[in-house]
């Protein structure tokens, strides 16, 4: 069945329809993570706000489908995206996880204004902060505590992405768990365990036999709970 999302609307000009302001629940989260990471006036913040749209998607609904040209990159400010392929088998494969504070965009194709290869969705009810390129460049290039922000960002998705590679090539299935632990603490019990197994490259009986024995030597581990069982999956 076919899933679409609701229109972006734009905190100034407007995409479509009348204009709506960005929440100030939603810039509010932005607004601190940009602030851990440079030190913004509050006119940074207000020329940053003015470029933004606003998304809410519900649970199972698309930000982009494989074949869309990326248009906007996405802070989330509440709820979980995530960044998956379709083999020609028809098999899912998830490439990336966006919980709140996380970024998530194709970069190639938000900057070369090619098709994507990906498909993006809502796992659960999420509220957008959306950028388009054009924008996005003139914040790096007239706020400069944005272009700090910015930089730091991106060195730690790079620092992020080389680990998972490594992790792919050399890790045991355990370990590859274990390091989502590391990586995701907020969203393992959220995450439905058949995604939660794509995204590790295991089947999802492979993922059980490690939650139990790790639940068996590991209070910790017990204490996080067993993510949600298929049915429930958006569909």
């Amino acid at each position: 069945m076919k899933r679409s999302g609701t229109g972006p609307t734009r905190n100034g000009p407007s995409v479509s329809g009348n204009p709506e302001k960005v929440p100030s629940s939603a810039f509010d989260v932005l607004r601190n993570y940009l602030g851990a990471r440079a030190t913004f006036a509050d006119e940074d913040f207000t020329r940053v706000q003015s470029m933004l749209l606003f998304k809410r998607l519900h649970a199972g609904e698309f930000l982009q489908r494989a074949g869309d040209v990326t248009r906007y990159a996405a802070f989330v400010a509440s709820g979980c995206l995530r960044n998956y392929i379709i083999d020609p088998k028809g098999r899912e494969h998830i490439i990336q996880f966006a919980p709140e504070t996380w970024w998530l965009a194709d970069s190639t194709s938000l900057n070369g204004g090619t098709p994507s290869t990906f498909f993006i969705d809502a796992i659960e009810d999420s509220d957008l902060l959306l950028i388009d390129a054009p924008s996005h460049q003139t914040l790096v290039d007239g706020v400069s505590p944005y272009a700090a922000a910015f930089r730091t960002g991106l060195q730690r998705h790079a620092a992020a992405k080389d680990q998972r590679i490594a992790s792919s090539l050399s890790a045991s299935a355990q370990e590859r768990y274990l390091e989502f632990l590391r990586v995701y603490p907020s969203i393992v019990t959220r995450v439905p365990q058949a995604m939660l197994a794509s995204y590790l490259g295991m089947t999802p009986e492979t993922l059980s036999r490690i939650r139990k024995n790790l639940s068996r030597r590991k209070p910790s581990v017990r204490s996080l709970g067993t993510p949600r069982s298929d049915k429930n999956q958006p569909r």
